[in-house]
């Protein structure tokens, strides 16, 4: 039976030429009936990207037959009039920056992991996106003040953070770091993952499972877990598990991004980001894009299929037709959510979405050893956006000079002096 209804909506993406991310919110947004009719505008500063993408759009639209209207623009402030749902995924020079991000604490002797959510890398993603992200929440206090702000961008935490001290957008967070969780956790029971589910409450790549179940009986699978892992390969997510171990349970999403908020996440491996890996990947993507939106490949089966793990679309969904829906995950300003963290804080915790809007399931205080361990990283985050709503080069160092990552005051004062001056087109007061 078909889900379509005559209530539509419009929804603005921003930061549409993402072609990795845009991809499987198309996947997502043309599966479903439920926003068939609906508007879709896509909004770029890259016109070869808008465009690109727009053309997927409009080859998935008449794939499907969602009927969707498809829009392009330039123009933020055009595209917002009248918008119901903002969904946001910007990046400033995303990958050159974020290099540098990386490289230059490691140059003055800061161990790290990734550089983008966590440690110096977080602080610097904060300070440059955060002026662009209140740009565009001034923009739709205008235009449409009632509608929903989804974001993707990173640093997800520390964005919806300012969003809930500084504005009164209706922000909420996404990612699917959960159900990368729940992939790890799988490959030690050695079951597929449509027969788990994962409940956590934490940070964003910073929760704890507090329940994994049996999908079909809602059996509790940790003491599975705990005889299964004893005899895993011990190099398989090695830093993930000590802190199992030591806490008790399973924090997310993997030890790459957890690590970035811990003195030793380091141990786990001081790679970083694969950039070069990632550039060859997304000029694949590209190509292949421009190929299906021109009509030279058919659309990737997988195209015309629901993503793994992305929620916007359901989100959008269950707010729009009131249907009580029941996401997994998502980041809110906290208010009590995790009554043992700050207030003032960005928390990631299951949600229920209806006409009312976004309703935070909260699972009561998370373990007294784990809070401990997250409220350490809670000041950092409050720091970090202070120093960024303000433009603070003052504020930007106490909050390095409080990060766990950062082990060296002379190394501190040396890697903010150069980021700051790379940076410095793009830092500047949001309020």
């Amino acid at each position: 039976m078909s889900d379509r209804t005559a209530t539509t909506t419009k929804i603005v993406f921003i930061g549409a030429g993402s072609a990795a991310f845009g991809v499987s919110f198309f996947q997502d947004l043309f599966a479903t009936d439920e926003l068939a009719g609906s508007t879709l505008t896509l909004v770029d500063t890259d016109p070869a990207a808008l465009e690109r993408m727009a053309g997927l759009a409009r080859r998935l639209n008449q794939a499907t037959g969602r009927g969707l209207r498809i829009e392009r623009t330039t123009d933020r402030r055009a595209a917002l009039d009248g918008a119901g749902f903002i969904v946001n995924s910007v990046a400033i020079d995303r990958n050159r920056l974020w290099q540098l991000d990386f490289e230059i604490p490691r140059k003055h002797g800061i161990r790290h992991t990734l550089g983008e959510n966590g440690g110096p890398g977080g602080l610097f993603f904060t300070l440059r996106t955060l002026p662009l992200i209140f740009d565009i929440a001034r923009d739709v206090a205008e235009l449409c003040p009632d509608a929903h702000f989804i974001n993707f961008s990173n640093p997800e935490s520390r964005i919806v953070l300012a969003l809930g001290k500084h504005t009164g957008l209706k922000a909420l967070g996404l990612c699917h770091g959960i159900f990368l969780a729940r992939w790890f956790v799988c490959q030690i029971l050695g079951r597929p993952e449509r027969e788990v589910e994962v409940v956590g409450a934490g940070l964003n790549h910073f929760q704890w499972l507090t329940h994994i179940r049996e999908a079909a009986t809602g059996r509790d699978l940790y003491p599975a877990l705990r005889a299964l892992e004893k005899d895993h390969d011990p190099s398989f997510t090695p830093l993930t598990r000590r802190l199992f171990h030591a806490f008790g349970l399973w924090p997310t999403c993997s030890d790459d991004h957890m690590g970035e908020y811990l003195p030793y996440g380091w141990e786990a491996g001081e790679h970083g980001f694969d950039f070069a890996g990632d550039e060859k990947n997304r000029a694949y993507l590209q190509g292949l894009i421009e190929d299906v939106a021109a009509g030279a490949r058919p659309v990737p089966e997988d195209w015309l299929k629901p993503s793994w793990g992305e929620r916007a679309v359901a989100a959008i969904g269950g707010i729009l037709h009131n249907r009580k829906r029941y996401i997994e995950s998502g980041i809110v300003y906290n208010n009590g959510a995790i009554p043992n963290l700050p207030p003032d804080l960005a928390v990631e915790v299951p949600l229920v979405v209806d006409a009312g809007g976004v309703h935070p399931v909260s699972l009561g205080p998370l373990p007294d050893a784990v809070a401990k361990l997250l409220q350490v990283q809670a000041g950092v985050q409050q720091l970090a956006v202070e120093a960024a709503v303000h433009a603070s080069k003052e504020i930007a160092l106490q909050a390095l000079l409080i990060d766990p990552v950062v082990t060296s005051t002379d190394a501190a004062v040396r890697l903010l002096d150069e980021l700051w001056a790379i940076n410095a087109p793009y830092i500047r007061p949001c309020v």
